[in-house]
């Protein structure tokens, strides 16, 4: 009988806990998805940075200065397309956590109604059956404080 019981908890406790932790492995994937992303475009920047100075370290003359400065105009043309695909690429990853998100609720949403539908058919049960068994135990309880009255009249 305990073991059952503690089964029981232990399975609502489950129950209740499962849709915390799914939240959190879905919110730690996409932050670990973000951070690797943004790191991975942090190092293209300082990568087209250090060309960029090593380049300028290089100038020695009038001709040098001039290829600098029309490498310069590409490198920041580049950065710009770069700065856009990976504003594109974080707008996507988030418009996907937003729809896993959704999903997430949707059905933790679903799994409770059916655990309160389920828990509400139990009580029903367990209340009917109680009821069956609280009528038969009133008879005798009447009786046997209706007796007792009448003998502490009668004394």
């Amino acid at each position: 009988m305990q073991d059952k019981t503690l089964d029981n908890l232990n399975q609502q406790t489950r129950q209740f806990f499962e849709p915390m932790r799914r939240l959190n492995s879905l919110m730690l994937g996409n932050m670990e998805k973000m951070t690797e992303y943004q790191l991975e475009a942090m190092k293209r920047y300082s990568q087209m940075g250090t060309e960029r100075m090593r380049s300028a370290t290089e100038i020695k003359d009038a001709e040098d200065l001039r290829e600098f400065g029309a490498k310069q105009a590409e490198m920041m043309n580049e950065l710009s397309q770069q700065m856009m695909e990976d504003a594109q690429a974080l707008s996507e990853m988030s418009m996907a956590f937003k729809s896993e998100m959704e999903q997430m609720f949707t059905e933790t949403g679903e799994q409770m109604t059916e655990q309160a539908r389920q828990a509400g058919e139990s009580a029903k049960a367990a209340a009917s059956g109680k009821s069956e068994t609280s009528t038969k135990s009133e008879g005798p309880a009447k009786a046997t404080s209706q007796s007792s009255r009448s003998q502490s009249n009668k004394g």
